[in-house]
């Protein structure tokens, strides 16, 4: 992998992310590395996100998939949320096996992003795969979020 993402700062709330965050106890606990434009990450679901025996719930899935294009939008350097995700189950995604998760920006619309996802099995099989339509952020959010994001400070209890 070319980039890694800066470490966090002690009080970033990306700590506390459903899905990457090391802190957070219901954590999906995704790995990510960002590879230029495209992020990798891996993931192996436990027997809390079964669907049926075995295999993982399909909101799961979705969910993992959305993460990795919400790093994606990270990685093209744009502070934006989902707005519209399209997701096709190929296979069913197995419990208790990791499975890699790829994303990226495939067209910058200004306001709009585009990004598509798949997940595969360490064999490589395709098992899902998403696009998503995904809407900047207004310029003072953003700049709000980054600097939640990227301050080493405690933020101001309220």
């Amino acid at each position: 992998m070319e980039d890694k993402p800066p470490s966090r700062p002690a009080f970033s709330p990306q700590h506390w992310c459903y899905g990457c965050g090391e802190l957070n106890p219901e954590s999906l606990g995704i790995t990510f590395e960002v590879d230029g434009l495209k992020v990798i990450g891996r993931f192996t679901g436990r027997k809390e996100h079964q669907g049926f025996p075995g295999v993982a719930h399909g909101g799961l899935a979705a969910t993992v998939m959305d993460e990795a294009m919400g790093w994606a939008m990270y990685a093209a350097g744009a502070w934006a949320m989902t707005a519209r995700m399209e997701v096709k189950y190929r296979k069913p995604v197995p419990l208790e096996e990791e499975v890699i998760v790829t994303a990226e920006v495939v067209r910058d619309r200004g306001k709009w992003l585009e990004a598509v996802s798949e997940i595969r099995s360490a064999s490589g099989q395709r098992l899902a795969e998403a696009k998503g339509v995904f809407v900047r952020l207004p310029d003072e959010i953003a700049r709000q979020y980054q600097d939640a994001f990227t301050t080493d400070e405690e933020p101001a209890r309220s």
